[in-house]
């Protein structure tokens, strides 16, 4: 992870990502429950998808809006090694 780049988003973004985020984890801790109550097996892996579902969901966001803002930025900027990051993320998006 390159420790210098960083994203400005706004707040109406920043708030749509970490409401995702909470709902994700409300998630986590849900089928962390579960499992401590002794629910079927079949009930939690129902969950666990669901979750699965919804960090793929906030993945897919991420991307689109990096690929809109900092890769598109980056490349009228002239910088178009953000290509070969863009491809390497697209490799680990797709695994």
């Amino acid at each position: 992870m390159d420790c210098c780049k960083k994203t400005k988003r706004s707040k109406e973004e920043k708030k749509q990502l970490i409401n995702r985020i909470n709902r994700i984890s409300g998630q986590i801790n849900g089928i962390k429950e579960m499992i401590d109550n002794d629910v079927y097996c079949n009930d939690v892996l129902i969950q666990i998808v669901a979750a699965e579902k919804s960090l793929k969901s906030l993945a897919n966001l991420m991307f689109e809006n990096h690929i809109y803002r900092c890769i598109s930025d980056d490349i009228e900027k002239g910088n178009v090694e953000v290509v070969d990051e863009l491809i390497s993320l697209f490799k680990r998006f797709n695994d």
